[in-house]
């Protein structure tokens, strides 16, 4: 790093570094780096996850365990994600309309 600055002045680079500012996003789960650990208890359930894991365009390891419970939450809560749609965008006063009371500016905004 250059001595750009005057003595004693904040890096804003090296400061980011020290707070754990994240400048590389995690990976997502369900993408091919990080794929679902998903758990059934027969063949047939197993063909059905995996062609729902293929029809929504996700990665996933299923595997087949006859002595545990079927183990299927990480799937359920990527393809049951709530997804917030406004008819109009609010004005930055008015109340949001995701419900939480909060004005937009403070909440979605």
């Amino acid at each position: 790093m250059h001595d750009l600055y005057y003595k004693g002045r904040i890096h804003t680079r090296v400061n980011h570094v020290k707070t754990g500012y994240n400048t590389k996003r995690t990976v997502k789960l369900g993408s091919e780096k990080n794929p679902l650990t998903l758990f059934v208890n027969s063949d047939e359930r197993k063909l059905e996850v995996e062609t729902l894991v293929a029809d929504n365009g996700l990665f996933a390891h299923v595997t087949i365990d006859n002595t545990a419970d079927e183990n299927i939450n990480e799937l359920s809560v990527i393809l049951n994600k709530p997804a917030t749609r406004f008819e109009k965008t609010p004005n930055r006063n008015e109340p949001c309309s995701c419900g939480s009371g909060k004005k937009y500016k403070k909440c979605c905004g």
